[in-house]
């Protein structure tokens, strides 16, 4: 039985391998169902998840308040597209603008398509509002940044593995690094025609780095001073993840644009949105931007769903006290343990740093091993490994991965 139930992970994964573009390397295991912060393989073993499918699943899987207004609205209306009204879709927007404290969001499906929603529409207000000089705008960018995969969202990356044979590349973007307010102003007073800022609160996908305290607020207030838009992406970051509704709320930051994806649907469907005020959003006129799928029924059903399990459930406040657990813990680990030379984050996003080079595959064997001790976790950038459990996750359930971590580590072998 057990070699049967082997033998089926190892169908699934070679099925994959053979009909599937080979863009991605996952950890070995084939789930088969997941509830709250478990997920279980095709083999019934059950396993803490602490990815959460990158933040998208910060409600828990198929919570079924969200379960519930999928299929409630699958079995009504599934799509219209934009050529004609439905009952739900400005419902959501009434409800998701108040939410966020914004006039106007523009709908789309995921994170990419939202941010390069965000990239137009910050690009048209230069050049209508700013009398920024046609094709002159430019929107400054951080070093490390992960915004998504669109060609033109990897010009500005400078990760070689996403840019590698796929250019030509899209103009208008320069690069500084993060963190440093230095550079953000040498930037906006020496750089003509500057159009927005875009910045990760906390560069997620990079490593889980966090600026400085008063980094985005400093930041925002430079751009103020130069007329330049704020753009928060917040798709990996946001909806409670790091112990606030959003990241900039650390700092009382509100951005011009605000960039929403993953948890916005709670991982059930693909959902994203952009968001700022009437003097912003007006700008965009019908026909000059959409999306077939954007704001459908049932993504709009969905989020709506989402949303409302965060505030009922306390989700934020949940992260920041967890959160706190979590670094204490592993920093009280760390003095007895050289394997691991830091934790950082906020809330229940975080990453421990393993002390080794970044070209070792240390942190994925680590990974391999707390599979086999039933949590799921995935390194990034070499020699760092990402925590991100879904935020309905209690105290005894991270104490219990707390062990599972801890005895990974201390039994690992170099």
């Amino acid at each position: 039985m057990i070699a049967d139930k082997i033998s089926l992970s190892q169908q699934n994964i070679e099925l994959e391998n053979k009909y599937g573009a080979h863009n991605y390397h996952p950890l070995p295991v084939v789930l088969k169902r997941g509830e709250g912060v478990y997920v279980w393989d095709v083999a019934g073993k059950r396993y803490y998840d602490f990815l959460s499918a990158y933040s998208a699943i910060n409600q828990g899987h198929c919570h079924p308040k969200i379960t519930e207004a999928l299929i409630e609205q699958a079995n009504t209306l599934a799509l219209t597209s934009r050529a004609f009204y439905n009952n739900v879709l400005g419902k959501y927007e009434q409800y998701v603008t108040k939410y966020f404290g914004f006039d106007k969001v523009l709908p789309m499906n995921t994170g990419a398509e939202a941010v390069e929603t965000a990239i137009k529409l910050c690009r048209k207000y230069a050049y209508e509002k700013n009398n920024i000089p046609e094709n002159k705008a430019t929107i400054i960018v951080c070093e490390g940044n992960f915004h998504g995969r669109t060609t033109t969202i990897i010009s500005f990356s400078n990760d070689p593995e996403a840019r590698k044979n796929f250019g030509p590349f899209t103009p208008g973007f320069i690069k500084i690094p993060y963190n440093d307010l230095n550079a953000l102003r040498d930037a906006l007073e020496q750089t003509p025609n500057i159009a927005g800022f875009l910045v990760e609160p906390i560069q997620g996908e990079a490593g889980v780095f966090v600026p400085d305290e008063g980094y985005l607020k400093s930041a925002k207030a430079l751009c103020e001073k130069h007329n330049t838009l704020f753009i928060a992406d917040e798709v990996q970051t946001g909806i409670a993840r790091t112990g606030k509704l959003l990241a900039v709320d650390h700092e009382n930051v509100k951005p011009d644009i605000l960039i929403l994806g993953k948890a916005l649907s709670g991982g059930a469907y693909p959902v994203s949105a952009v968001l700022a005020n009437d003097a912003i959003m007006m700008v965009i006129k019908p026909g000059q931007h959409g999306s077939t799928f954007g704001g459908n029924p049932i993504a709009a059903k969905v989020a709506i769903a989402a949303l409302d399990v965060i505030k009922d459930e306390k989700l934020a406040q949940n992260a920041e006290e967890l959160g706190q657990l979590f670094r204490n813990e592993i920093n009280d680990f760390i003095k007895t343990n050289p394997l691991i030379k830091l934790v950082r984050g906020k809330g229940l996003l975080n990453a421990i740093v393993i002390n080794d080079v970044e070209t070792s595959e240390t942190a994925w064997n680590i990974c391999v091993q707390l599979k086999e001790n039933g949590l799921l976790a995935k390194p990034t950038h070499g020699n760092i490994i990402r925590f991100a459990p879904p935020l309905v996750i209690t105290k005894e359930q991270l104490l219990d991965c707390m062990a599972i971590i801890k005895k990974t580590i201390s039994n690992y072998k170099m």
